[in-house]
């Protein structure tokens, strides 16, 4: 199955803007293995944050994006669920990554 299969059998089914820009971002991706979607959709939604934070993109226009980067790391910790043991990791290495974009401190660093 393929990442885009794998997101096509995602409930609810997101709107169609929302779908088209999430594949927007995921771009080549859609076609790797859907045992890969934790890693692809978090670089994913980290690439829409860092952009958005990059262009201090504080409007509407910049609200889909940030629909999308809140949906891809949905998407990435729905596929994390299937490997729990890891899933506590993965979540603190990705809010580290997610806050070191904006300069801040790493979340739960200290945890």
């Amino acid at each position: 199955m393929t990442l885009a299969e794998w997101i096509d059998a995602r409930r609810p089914v997101p709107p169609p803007a929302l779908r088209a820009r999430i594949d927007h971002a995921l771009g080549e991706s859609l076609a790797a293995d859907a045992s890969e979607a934790l890693d692809w959709c978090l670089q994913a939604g980290e690439r829409l944050v860092e952009s958005l934070l990059r262009n201090n993109a504080t409007t509407r226009e910049s609200a889909l994006d940030l629909l999308a980067a809140d949906a891809l790391v949905t998407y990435a910790f729905e596929a994390g669920s299937d490997r729990p043991s890891e899933l506590g990791a993965r979540a603190r290495d990705a809010m580290a990554r997610i806050a070191s974009l904006s300069g801040g401190d790493a979340v739960g660093a200290s945890s």
